[in-house]
């Protein structure tokens, strides 16, 4: 990308990062932040959600499922039983955590929600760094706080950094978990990214590598192939759905490498992720009329709670000042209009 040079006068004839607030519906007075990294690669973050990612496309293709809800303003109070769903707007990315993911449950230790409070809670933005084309610094970042505080503990805040780079059909999500309080607190992350049609259709290949469990009803399941998207499902009608709990492999570097191919647009999404960080892959398919949607989701944990995870001892447990560094890629795969991405190793692993 330097045929641009000399023939620009603002980085946003590129890309860039634009905020801005929305002004009618369900998410009126919500902030957000526009990144095109000008790649035909663009996604909007919810700065009012712990910076989680509503749309994303790729030049004429939507990659995100988005709810029927869409994107709403944070409740923070809804962390009890089932009201988390009530405002999940679905999205390229809702972050689930920090200390619970998955169903309600309840213990000695409190009572929590499904997938606890954190995207429900607003993020302090400190810092935003667009593309200086005058000195050749392509990269763009955008920098938040968000605090999942209360009295008496437990205190966990997140900082947040989404970046990437002008001509680069990729994001980068580098989170900072530290515990604040002055006692120990239990951590739960999981990354809940959610894709629909038409990059999600029929015959979309589902990408991973590793041993695994079906976690919901086998008679739920209904799909022939786990790894191949079908027509919509009756059997997923409602609240049917499958959920794949996965041990994923990694490469000589810890690295772990999952997303979704679609043959037919020759279009794919690669997401990467360290196992020493997130240790757990998740498979959510919901694949039900006009409610289309599979989640690709790394972890510390697979979305059995907070009061399983305890029992079985696989709940992190975070001391006063401790932090827990966590680094995600996303990258778009377009063999044609980048044909370096013919040979690369993630398509490989269909065929595995």
């Amino acid at each position: 990308m330097s045929d641009w040079i000399g023939k620009i006068s603002n980085h946003k004839q590129l890309g860039g990062i634009e905020t801005s607030v929305l002004d009618n519906g369900a998410g009126r007075g919500v902030r957000i932040a526009w990144i095109d990294t000008g790649s035909g690669f663009r996604y909007k973050v919810v700065l009012d959600r712990a910076m989680d990612i509503a749309e994303a496309f790729y030049n004429q293709h939507s990659l995100a499922w988005i709810s029927h809800v869409g994107v709403t303003g944070p409740q923070p109070m809804s962390n009890q039983g089932i009201h988390w769903l009530r405002t999940f707007g679905g999205g390229l990315l809702a972050t689930c955590g920090l200390d619970h993911v998955g169903g309600p449950d309840e213990d000695e230790h409190g009572v929590r929600g499904v997938h606890g409070q954190i995207s429900n809670l607003p993020a302090e933005i400190i810092s935003i760094q667009q593309p200086d084309l005058a000195s050749g610094n392509l990269d763009m970042s955008i920098t938040g706080i968000i605090r999942q505080h209360k009295i008496f503990g437990p205190c966990l805040t997140l900082k947040r950094t989404i970046s990437g780079r002008l001509g680069e059909a990729s994001l980068q999500i580098h989170d900072e978990i530290l515990n604040e309080g002055n006692a120990e607190a239990p951590l739960m992350l999981l990354y809940h990214f959610n894709f629909g049609w038409p990059f999600v259709d029929k015959g979309t290949d589902i990408v991973w590598k590793g041993s695994y469990r079906v976690a919901s009803d086998p008679k739920l399941l209904g799909i022939p192939n786990l790894k191949k998207c079908p027509d919509p499902l009756d059997i997923h009608q409602g609240g049917g759905e499958s959920v794949v709990y996965i041990d994923p492999e990694v490469d000589e570097s810890y690295r772990v490498q999952c997303g979704l191919w679609n043959e037919n647009k020759q279009l794919g999404v690669r997401i990467e992720f360290d196992k020493r960080e997130l240790p757990w892959l998740t498979n959510w398919q919901h694949f039900a009329q006009n409610e289309y949607v599979t989640g690709i989701e790394p972890g510390t944990n697979p979305p059995i709670g907070q009061k399983a995870a305890r029992e079985s001892n696989t709940l992190t447990m975070l001391g006063p000042g401790e932090k827990k560094i966590v680094t995600v890629k996303l990258t778009v795969l377009a063999p044609a209009n980048d044909p370096s991405h013919h040979d690369d190793n993630f398509l490989h692993l269909i065929h595995e």
